[in-house]
């Protein structure tokens, strides 16, 4: 478990002369508890009372001590986000600061301190579990999940509020914000079908990623819709990493007859698929076109331009957060009273056309 940044400044302790709960007691002619009710906003307050208290708050510059509001609130006002990649593969891909934009937007105007976690191996995974268990965050914001990753039971059985991007399946349990990858994928079949390519191939994500599962599905029903057979050979897997993008492009291009079109499950893919194809002499797209997925700067900055799928991935991001905050502000209810559905969020994707297509 990597922690690799955090939110807002650290202080330390109380420093000489740093007003106490008291002095601004003594100043407003009220008692202690008055006071802490005042600042922890609590409506029981007359507003002559508060007014006196906000007075000598800001007469004696007294700032209230957040660990302790915390601990008396049985709160930390801290998240993880937690990735749960190899450390290269949050610093390459866009995908990933994206994310973590979305996610910091979305707490700006809160006191909440943000731990990003690069969870790599199984030896990370226990250091986090460990971690967790010591209930050190408020909640938890998963992204880039593998079928068989045991994070979201593990928070589940220790009662930690999580949100997650990029599901298990499609019965995920947990609450969770995605990109409809199913429609963004059959809407870049159908851009090359509408561009009169017919032997359309597609280089896959890692198929342990629902993501990427749901992108092939959309590519076999865009064929379908277009009336056009899957061809299995034109199906090549890959594993979001530039490399796998290569070496896919490199089986493609010893079919015979050769695809007119690839529809790649990311843009990071795509970027080693067309430098193959540079290698090579063949020409995008007169030869072969092709459409990315993520829309990202990559994309913008290939050449030819990339036409991309564009998932709404920063604004992912800022739902992820949101709705976290919401699930940890949610009350314990008691035994017996069923709790409201899950959050589960699809957000839509959109094809933006360039020169690659």
């Amino acid at each position: 478990m990597r922690e690799t940044g955090g939110r807002g400044p650290i202080r330390g302790g109380r420093g000489a002369g740093r007003p106490t709960l008291e002095e601004v007691a003594a100043r407003a002619g009220v008692g202690r508890g008055t006071v802490s009710r005042v600042v922890n906003g609590s409506p029981r307050v007359s507003e002559s009372t508060r007014a006196a208290v906000e007075a000598a708050v800001a007469e004696l510059g007294y700032v209230p001590n957040r660990a302790a509001r915390a601990l008396a609130a049985n709160r930390t006002d801290a998240i993880a986000l937690v990735v749960p990649e190899v450390e290269h593969r949050f610093f390459v891909e866009p995908y990933f600061s994206d994310i973590l934009r979305g996610v910091g937007a979305a707490l700006d105007d809160t006191d909440m301190q943000l731990l990003l976690t690069i969870v790599g191996n199984d030896r990370e995974r226990g250091r986090l579990a460990h971690y967790l268990a010591g209930h050190r965050v408020d909640g938890v914001l998963v992204v880039s999940l593998r079928a068989d990753d045991p994070l979201p039971d593990l928070l589940t059985g220790l009662g930690i509020p999580a949100v997650i991007s990029g599901r298990r399946s499609a019965d995920e349990p947990l609450p969770w914000v995605d990109a409809d990858n199913v429609a963004g994928a059959r809407e870049a079949v159908a851009h090359l079908v509408a561009r009169g390519r017919r032997r359309i191939a597609t280089i896959t994500g890692a198929l342990d990623v629902y993501g990427a599962q749901c992108r092939l599905d959309g590519y076999r029903a865009g064929l379908a819709e277009a009336g056009l057979p899957v061809d299995e050979s034109l199906v090549v897997p890959g594993d979001f990493t530039e490399a796998s993008g290569r070496a896919a492009m490199e089986s493609l291009l010893t079919r015979d007859p050769l695809p007119d079109a690839v529809f790649v499950a990311s843009d990071v893919m795509a970027a080693g698929a067309r430098q193959v194809l540079r290698e090579r002499g063949i020409r995008v797209p007169e030869d072969i076109a092709m459409v990315g997925f993520d829309d990202s700067a990559i994309a913008r900055h290939m050449e030819p331009p990339l036409t991309s799928v564009r998932q709404p991935i920063e604004e992912m991001g800022r739902v992820m957060a949101q709705t976290l905050l919401t699930e940890i502000a949610r009350p314990t209810l008691p035994v017996g009273i069923p709790r409201p559905p899950q959050p589960r969020l699809m957000l839509p994707t959109e094809l933006v056309a360039r020169s690659s297509s």
